[in-house]
């Protein structure tokens, strides 16, 4: 494992333990050159991913990229750690159980848009404002009408059902 300080491949592991789901093993690391300490995780990997983006150009799956955008949409939202890495691998592993070696991006984000309706809906709005391309505030208050389960329109401001 290359070391994130220094890049020497000389490093060693000090200790390694599961993760509280059992999905991972934690291992502390440390470099034998600079001394440096880190943490990497080892998951099961059913199969090799590939995205197809919406631009029809295809790039290996990244889990972390998918674990970068959960955690902007849940930035500043208290919602504990370990709930989003629980997340974030039951995604993975649907998205393995599909059976097949190419996913779009849409079934990504579709995902994703449905599990954090279910974690935070704070962050389900602001994921779904930028996924979906909300472009006027009619289009959030779709997505919070969809939240709340109404499926009639609300009445202007001022006006009593």
């Amino acid at each position: 494992m290359r070391c994130p300080s220094c890049g020497s491949l000389d490093t060693q592991v000090k200790d390694s333990r599961p993760t509280e789901d059992s999905a991972a093993i934690r291992r502390r690391r440390v470099c034998i050159s600079c001394n440096f300490r880190f943490t990497t995780f080892e998951r099961v990997q059913l199969r090799e991913l590939t995205v197809i983006k919406r631009n029809g150009r295809r790039v290996p799956f990244d889990r972390d990229k998918l674990m970068r955008s959960v955690q902007i949409a849940l930035r500043k939202r208290p919602v504990d750690p370990e709930r989003i890495e629980k997340m974030v691998s039951k995604i993975v592993r649907e998205l393995e159980s599909l059976g097949e070696n190419e996913v779009s991006s849409e079934t990504i984000g579709e995902m994703l848009i449905d599990h954090l309706r279910e974690l935070d809906q704070v962050a389900y709005v602001r994921f779904a404002s930028v996924y979906r391309n909300f472009r006027e505030a009619k289009d959030f208050q779709a997505a919070l009408d969809e939240l709340s389960g109404e499926d009639e329109p609300r009445p202007p401001q001022g006006v009593k059902k």
